[in-house]
């Protein structure tokens, strides 16, 4: 796609890698970091290290599952059947990870009643999409631990004492980065502007 839009050499980069380098972390360096980004289709968390990545892993669990969790719960709950779109809103409204500061806040919900087949609105509170969302998020942390376990010795002192970053649409959920640090023991950073990380370590591979 590249090649046929104009481009006149291709490279290919890890996502990790170029997340990271967005993120302005200090890759090229001898010690350890740990970048996690959440994408649409894909986590993924990897230790980077002298410019190279030491250890990856990847799932199939991001944005859009969480998305999916969403439409199954309203499914299941108020017999309401939602679209992706509806979906994305809920969680971009009321969806966390974790318990947070701010008022316990709810949602309109719109979509077609299951049982008779006319339009309906339901309201769903902030807990409910914490308990819809709940598997996903479980996953990703999962993920973050196996990665964490496969660190090498001499890199994982640099990971306690840098912690973890992390990047794409799905590290802006409230909530995430405090069941990270819950569940790992480390220091979390959001990464500045995570949505667009990856593309503008691209760029910046680019610039250099």
């Amino acid at each position: 796609s590249a090649l046929q839009a104009g481009a006149r050499e291709v490279y290919l980069i890890e996502e990790p890698t170029a997340a990271s380098i967005g993120a302005g972390m200090p890759i090229q360096e001898p010690g350890g970091n740990l970048i996690l980004t959440i994408g649409g289709g894909t986590t993924e968390v990897a230790v980077i290290s002298m410019s190279g990545v030491v250890h990856c892993v990847s799932l199939r669990t991001a944005g859009d599952e969480m998305d999916e969790a969403i439409i199954q719960y309203v499914r299941k709950q108020y017999n309401l059947l939602i679209g992706e779109r509806q979906a994305e809103a809920v969680k971009l409204a009321v969806g966390s990870a974790w318990p947070t500061d701010r008022p316990l806040s709810s949602t309109e919900v719109k979509g077609r009643d299951m049982i008779d087949g006319v339009p309906k609105t339901v309201t769903v509170k902030e807990e409910e999409v914490r308990e819809a969302l709940r598997e996903p998020v479980a996953r990703i942390v999962e993920l973050v631990r196996a990665c964490l376990e496969r660190t090498p010795p001499e890199l994982a002192a640099d990971i306690v004492e840098k912690g973890i970053v992390a990047a794409g649409g799905g590290a802006l959920l409230p909530g995430l980065d405090e069941l990270l640090r819950r569940e790992t023991n480390l220091p979390v950073t959001i990464a500045e502007e995570p949505l667009t990380c990856t593309v503008r370590g691209a760029a910046r591979l680019l610039d250099q």
